[in-house]
């Protein structure tokens, strides 16, 4: 079971990058329907199949490589899927021996991410359902790779159980940032502000927090490349930035308490986090490169499974 589940952790992590991928080279909308593509299984590729697709969505004209990327993020979600559900067969038939509750909570979740896949795209990008699936992304991730800290993974990495409540602490700032990151992207405010440490060379720029934060704007026609104003986009880039501050206090404490302790772990949390911070300082000051941009959401899954091991290895009480 122990392979299956590493194998899902590998396709996850490749499905959590390609989703970034996609976002960023604005390839959401390749496939104008879900789950074929333009009314087929695969993309239209001859001429004929070309016209019939345009005359069935004439405002999605065919961009084939817009199209190839989100159906390879598909077909890799649809294999990430259906590895997790052999992966709730096995523990099912090795139950009392495996965790047998969370390995089905994580084929409930996959089946709830398949459908925000979908809504991602009938919904025409809305920001809710957009960053919703990315958190959802995260969640399956890090819920494998509980799974497999639960199997006996890492066990030799010993926490001192008082860490515990910093530990969760940081945890749930990540999974807030995330929640941000996901705003950010999903509505187009990665470059609202050019220059770092401030915006618009200062440090308190108008911004529209209403606008920024409402939950019920339009999404017309559809949301590609977003709707709302600059300000309203500011708003977003200041709370993340603030967000990462958040990070940085929290986590860097913890990874600071972790090494002052003797775990290895603070070395690993204190290096994801440098890592993080600095890429996300790098889409800014270099304008947003798709490889530093991808590499970002990267980061943020790294960070996000040292800290799953991290709160594992306390709640379990090992170390004094």
């Amino acid at each position: 079971m122990m392979k299956t589940v590493l194998a899902g952790i590998a396709l996850a992590v490749v499905v959590v990058v390609l989703g970034a991928f996609t976002r960023l080279v604005d390839a959401g909308l390749g496939c104008p329907d879900w789950p074929g593509c333009y009314g087929h299984l695969a993309i239209p590729q001859t001429a004929e199949e070309i016209r019939a697709a345009e005359a069935l969505y004439p405002d999605s004209p065919v961009e084939a490589d817009k199209a190839w990327t989100e159906m390879i993020h598909r077909y890799a979600a649809s294999a990430l899927g259906l590895l997790i559900l052999i992966v709730a067969a096995q523990a099912y038939r090795l139950r009392p021996h495996a965790p047998l509750k969370l390995a089905i909570g994580l084929a409930l979740l996959v089946m709830l991410q398949g459908a925000f896949g979908a809504w991602t795209v009938t919904l025409k990008l809305w920001p809710q359902v957009v960053t919703a699936h990315l958190l959802g992304g995260f969640a399956t991730l890090g819920l494998l790779w509980l799974l497999a800290l639960r199997l006996g993974l890492c066990g030799g990495l010993d926490v001192p159980a008082r860490h515990l409540r910093l530990g969760l602490a940081a945890l749930l700032v990540l999974v807030l940032q995330v929640a941000l990151g996901g705003w950010v992207t999903s509505n187009y405010a990665a470059l609202a502000c050019p220059d770092f440490p401030t915006c618009h060379g200062a440090w308190a720029p108008p911004m529209d927090l209403a606008e920024g934060f409402n939950i019920f704007q339009s999404v017309g026609p559809n949301y590609l490349g977003g709707i709302m104003d600059n300000e309203a986009r500011i708003a977003i880039q200041i709370a993340h930035r603030l967000g990462a501050v958040a990070v940085l206090l929290v986590t860097g404490w913890l990874g600071w308490r972790l090494l002052a302790s003797g775990s290895p772990l603070g070395t690993w949390l204190l290096g994801a986090l440098a890592l993080q911070l600095s890429l996300g300082i790098a889409n800014v000051l270099l304008v947003l490169p798709l490889w530093v941009a991808v590499s970002h959401n990267a980061g943020g899954a790294l960070l996000l499974l040292v800290l799953v091991t991290v709160n594992y290895r306390a709640f379990r009480g090992t170390g004094s």
